[in-house]
């Protein structure tokens, strides 16, 4: 159907039509062909960019035509001007209030065509332009994945263990501090999209629900970001003596936005759950290794702290650096701990 509405448009309209589309196509398709390094998509912008040559060529030979006719052709519109001349004998007499009729060879007029193809390029080209902005104004398309966000305990009842003064940071909390729009890019997987993100108002265990222990988690592709923060009274030097009793791996003290800090390694916990007719889960096993980075919630260290952990399904651990930056976004966006 549209290469039949093409063909009843006139020549100086449909050609230079086709030489603007063809070649709006070609580049943007050639760009996108080097920015992507796609070789199908450079050979159908080598495609498109042959036709719109192909048809420039066209139009050149047509309007070198119309400007140098043909030798033989202008041989024959002499003779046939000067068989056509009347003998000075029986020359006619030129009625009143008429003029001399136009020559039959007169040219045409040609600005009508010229006008039209003008008309149409300009036409095209505004489109073209438009179709090469639009992607940088027009919103992305709704079936692009969008990142998830904290919203799952918004109107979650607190423990009583939050209802104190001052209040500890809620689940919620830690969550948008941590689900920041560059948290990919600070784990070195700049491309991903956070697929799971939760939150949770725990209180720590064996602590008849007295302390208060929220917890947020962000999971990418590659790997899952765990952040919480302890209200106790164990400050982060006994907190290492009891690691150093423990089965945490690769310790190492140090200092985070003035903070005392230590990092350790542990192995996580895998645990399957059978939802079959009667079946029971199957035995806890052990999980990835986790890289935790645990800092105090004050400078002075008088208790309570936070732990910012990193693992991934197959065992790979980014640089330690990456949890420091990490750290560095997200502690200050917690309130530090006061004197009690």
């Amino acid at each position: 159907m549209l290469g039949f509405l093409l063909r009843l448009l006139p020549f100086w309209v449909r050609e230079p039509l086709l030489i603007a589309v063809g070649s709006v196509l070609g580049v943007r398709i050639m760009y996108l062909a080097v920015r992507d390094h796609d070789r199908v998509a450079a050979g159908l912008g080598v495609v498109f960019l042959v036709f719109t040559a192909i048809r420039v060529y066209a139009v050149i030979r047509a309007l070198r035509a119309r400007r140098n006719p043909s030798p033989t052709a202008s041989a024959d519109g002499a003779a046939v001007d000067a068989a056509a001349q009347p003998q000075p004998q029986a020359q006619a007499q030129p009625q009143a209030g008429t003029g001399p009729r136009p020559s039959p060879d007169t040219p045409e007029k040609e600005h009508n065509a010229w006008s039209q193809a003008v008309a149409a390029v300009a036409v095209f080209g505004a489109l073209a332009a438009a179709l090469w902005v639009a992607p940088r104004f027009v919103p992305s398309d709704d079936n692009v994945p969008q990142p998830a966000s904290c919203s799952g305990g918004a109107h979650e009842e607190l423990p009583k263990a939050y209802k104190g003064t001052p209040r500890p940071v809620t689940g919620e909390e830690l969550c948008k501090a941590l689900n920041r729009p560059d948290l990919a890019k600070l784990l070195g997987t700049p491309g991903e999209t956070a697929t799971t993100v939760s939150s949770t108002n725990n209180t720590a265990p064996l602590t008849d629900g007295k302390v208060a222990q929220p917890e947020a988690e962000v999971t990418f592709d590659t790997y899952t970001v765990n952040v919480s923060a302890t209200y106790n009274e164990l400050t982060t030097d006994q907190y290492v003596k009891l690691m150093k009793f423990g089965d945490e791996t690769d310790i190492k003290t140090l200092k985070v936005l003035g903070r005392p800090a230590v990092l350790s390694s542990d192995h996580t916990m895998k645990l399957e759950i059978n939802l079959g007719s009667g079946g029971s889960g199957g035995p806890v096993e052990q999980g990835p290794l986790a890289r935790t980075l645990t800092v105090a919630l004050d400078h002075k260290d008088r208790g309570g702290y936070c732990d910012i952990t990193v693992w991934s399904t197959s065992g790979a651990l980014p640089n330690d650096s990456v949890l420091l930056n990490i750290a560095e976004k997200v502690l200050p966006r917690i309130p530090e701990r006061p004197v009690r």
